[in-house]
């Protein structure tokens, strides 16, 4: 059911790096973000794939793992994504992505989610060291990088406290807690 996939899309950061994701997992949930809605249908998304220990680490590298766990620099070997998934734009098609990067992103972890694996979007990206270390043509223009792999930490929803602090934490035992606003909050005005 849609509902629980969107409930379980969480985003996750630690990985059981030891479970392969196939380079044909990703070409399959890549094909959920080719049918998924596109601005003025221009489709201007490109997409770069690693399955390889290499290059993973390489990724690895070049993204901002958590912001608000300060003392955290990232998931430990053993931890780490199987898989990435660099999203692009390419500007000889289009110069504005509009939202569609966000819609594709959804569209893979969900589908990711219904095969029982996990990602994270990253937009916190050192670009330059990942072009080059990807060799990304300079038409494309990196958007997003999604890491995906089978999850190692249980990730709940939790309602936003009496303080409003919205920053999702860990407890002692490495749960990872995640506030949201009630729907309550976020409906501004309903016409019935």
């Amino acid at each position: 059911m849609i509902a629980e996939l969107i409930k379980q899309n969480r985003s996750c950061r630690r990985f059981v790096q030891d479970h392969p994701v196939a380079p044909e997992t990703l070409r399959e949930l890549l094909d959920l973000a080719r049918c998924s809605a596109s601005a003025a249908n221009r489709q201007p998304l490109k997409y770069i794939t690693s399955t390889n220990p290499e290059k993973n680490e390489a990724i690895f590298d070049c993204l901002g793992w958590a912001a608000y766990l300060k003392n955290w620099p990232g998931p430990a070997p053993g931890e780490r994504p199987a898989a990435y998934i660099i999203i692009t734009g390419d500007t000889r098609i289009a110069t504005n992505y509009w939202c569609d990067h966000g819609i594709a992103s959804q569209s893979i972890l969900l589908g990711a989610r219904e095969m029982g694996l996990a990602g994270c979007i990253f937009g916190a990206i050192n670009n330059p060291k990942l072009k080059k270390a990807c060799a990304i043509p300079d038409e494309l223009e990196i958007l997003l990088v999604l890491a995906i792999g089978k999850p190692a930490e249980t990730i709940l929803l939790e309602q936003v406290g009496p303080d409003g602090d919205i920053k999702y934490w860990r407890d002692d035992q490495e749960v990872h807690h995640v506030p949201k606003r009630t729907l309550e909050e976020i409906i501004v005005s309903s016409y019935e």
